[in-house]
């Protein structure tokens, strides 16, 4: 695993867009990273083995021990999502340039693992949802001075609804650390299906 954020991430098969250094965006015009996932991949795929533990995964132990780091360092970390009717925009960020780093490293590296479909923490049933449902995700990622700022969004009501629990989470796990961590999160409720002109009128 290549360590840090710059020289790895660039345009992928999938089409995911990822921003490596502070205030440097991809797209057409220079205009913000954005994508949306091909339909047709993703879906059940690599929910199987390593789908808790990271089995046969050789990031895993990587990826799970900057995600440590930051849950120890998280007094030094400031976060604020916005919430749309499509979605979330957050700010994660630090004064310290290392945790500075570590976000921004470890933000990259669960989007990587969005766009593979390589589950972690899937023994929470929130984040198992959200990786079944990753192809359904636009993201669009731009690297800050401090940390990085991110906006997901979604056209599927449900998956609106999964952002921005996974979200309220994050959060979570800054105010409370490793207490946090280690509960299970509520997956929502999916909204009622309208009824067609069709059903109605059976």
């Amino acid at each position: 695993m290549v360590k840090g954020v710059a020289g790895l991430f660039h345009v992928l098969g999938l089409g995911l867009v990822l921003a490596l250094t502070p205030n440097e965006t991809y797209g057409a015009s220079g205009e913000q990273a954005c994508c949306r996932r091909q339909e047709g991949r993703g879906g059940q795929h690599g929910m199987g083995t390593g789908m808790g533990m990271g089995m046969g995964d050789e990031t895993h132990a990587d990826d799970m021990a900057v995600f440590r780091f930051l849950l120890d360092n998280r007094d030094a970390i400031r976060r604020d999502v916005t919430q749309f009717d499509n979605g979330i925009e957050s700010l994660t960020e630090s004064d310290d340039h290392e945790v500075a780093a570590k976000i921004r490293e470890h933000v990259t590296a669960m989007y990587q693992r969005m766009r593979e479909t390589r589950p972690i923490h899937a023994r929470d049933p929130l984040f198992a949802e959200v990786f079944r449902h990753a192809d359904a995700i636009e993201i669009a990622m731009v690297a800050t001075e401090k940390g990085i700022r991110v906006k997901e969004t979604s056209t599927d009501p449900y998956v609106v609804q999964l952002i921005q629990a996974h979200a309220e989470v994050v959060n979570g796990f800054i105010e409370n650390g490793h207490i946090e961590m280690r509960k299970n999160h509520a997956v929502p409720e999916r909204p009622e299906r309208p009824e067609s002109k069709d059903e109605r009128n059976r």
